[in-house]
């Protein structure tokens, strides 16, 4: 039997939806602003992203005009959140309106974007043989800054390198560990060719090549290079690269151009993910106890009464206003409503009744009320749906309409993460359940005299 539909019948799920409804219509007035930073990981997200078909045609912009325009629709989103909000963010949307208008800047560079980095960089009387030696038709715009440090905390690349359309990254042989680790560190996608100076003048001993190329595995063989450390030599020892210049030059810049609206874009997206969190677990907590409430009033509901509530409720549609969903009230049901039968299929009520019975049984006014770890598991599972929810949602933007069938397969995995989660702040939840309990045997003495009744 399906197990949304063993928990009560046709007219008490009727009276439910009408409780619950009602009680979320009188307690939610709009979203608050969130106290909690509990935003996804970028590994999260990326886990997630692969996960509920964001393949789909036409989904995913391919050029630079289609990122950029996302790039906007991403501060009109931050806009509408941080609207009413204080100094700190409003001077983070100034500063991203100013990094657009920076990355716009250095699109209109028609030439390649060429760093020279690393600890130990050639000395300064090789820039003429480097620029004639790398020579294209698109023209070459050569960042050769300070040398990296040898030691960083974070390992984050410099923001003129970073952003360049590919590097030539100079070393000393043999390979130290500080160039070894800037080499690992720098951004995803970036071309990388390898300049090695061999440690005395001389032929290159071909057995020195491969253990660097076994000791980077990451960079191709061709792209590495090695150079006698003499000035006369170092326009042959480019030559491979000028020629990959040369024939890849306009297909590196456009790369390079649309991994750097990419990265803005996907940075920008977990810092507005962050933001919707703190929005979001506001509502989350707000609404699990509404649902708490309707479920105690109306025993035996139970299940059936939470399920309508987080399908057909103003959290869900303040959720998808969140997230800038476009779906229907009935395409947000269905989704939520995936993703609850799986929360029900993997047990989270089960364990959390065994956990709940001992909370009430330390709290003996609380254990008058009838249905109370009904009422208290209706409001943990609210809790692990909205969060799968959320997670769902961080996913579907772009589509005009959810994806059931994806839905359906990723739920147990978005409902066993969620469910994880918010295990690890089930102390948090244990004490919200002490203070809801605690209002309950005082503010409604009634309910308790009917329960001991």
């Amino acid at each position: 039997m399906n197990p949304l539909k063993r928990w009560g019948g046709i007219g008490v799920v009727a009276v439910g939806g009408w409780l619950g409804t009602d009680l979320l219509l009188h307690l939610g007035h709009g979203i608050g602003h969130g106290l909690l930073d509990l935003g996804l990981t970028g590994a999260g997200l990326l886990w997630l992203q692969g996960r509920l078909g964001r393949g789909r045609s036409g989904l995913t912009p391919t050029s630079v005009q289609g990122w950029l325009a996302r790039c906007d629709r991403l501060l009109e989103q931050f806009k509408l959140l941080d609207d009413d909000a204080g100094p700190e963010h409003l001077a983070a949307q100034l500063q991203r309106r100013e990094q657009l208008q920076h990355l716009r800047g250095s699109l209109a560079n028609p030439s390649v974007q060429l760093a020279v980095a690393g600890t130990i960089l050639p000395p300064a009387s090789c820039h003429s043989q480097l620029i004639e030696a790398l020579r294209s038709p698109q023209g070459l715009s050569l960042r050769w800054g300070e040398p990296l440090p040898r030691g960083s905390a974070d390992w984050l690349w410099p923001l003129g390198l970073a952003d360049s359309d590919l590097v030539l990254y100079c070393l000393h042989l043999p390979l130290s560990a500080a160039d070894l680790r800037w080499l690992e560190a720098r951004p995803n996608g970036q071309p990388a060719w390898v300049l090695a100076q061999l440690p005395q003048p001389g032929e290159v001993p071909a057995a020195l090549l491969d253990e660097l190329h076994q000791q980077l595995p990451q960079i191709a063989h061709q792209n590495l290079l090695a150079w006698n450390g003499e000035a006369d030599d170092l326009g042959s020892v480019l030559e491979p690269l000028g020629a990959s210049l040369r024939q890849q030059g306009a297909e590196l810049q456009r790369s390079g151009r649309l991994r750097r609206v990419q990265d803005l874009h996907q940075q920008w997206l977990l810092q507005l993910e962050q933001r919707r969190r703190q929005h979001w677990r506001q509502l989350q907590q707000k609404t699990q106890w509404v649902v708490a409430a309707g479920v105690l009033a109306a025993p035996g509901a139970g299940l059936d009464l939470l399920v309508l509530t987080v399908a057909n409720g103003l959290m869900l549609q303040q959720m998808a206003r969140l997230w800038d969903c476009p779906w229907t009230l009935e395409q947000l049901r269905a989704a939520a409503s995936e993703l609850a039968q799986a929360a029900l299929g993997l047990g989270v009520i089960e364990w959390s009744n065994q956990a709940l019975a001992t909370l009430l049984r330390l709290h003996g006014a609380g254990w008058l009320v009838g249905g109370a770890v009904q009422a208290l598991s209706a409001a943990y599972l609210t809790r692990v749906v909205g969060h799968a929810m959320a997670d769902m949602l961080a996913l579907s933007a772009g589509l005009s309409e959810p994806n059931l069938a994806a839905i359906k397969a990723q739920a147990p995995a978005l409902v066993q993460q969620a469910a994880e989660a918010e295990k690890l702040d089930w102390p948090a939840f244990v004490e919200q359940a002490r203070c809801w309990l605690r209002q309950q045997s005082g503010g409604t003495s009634g309910l308790i005299t009917a329960a001991q009744a």
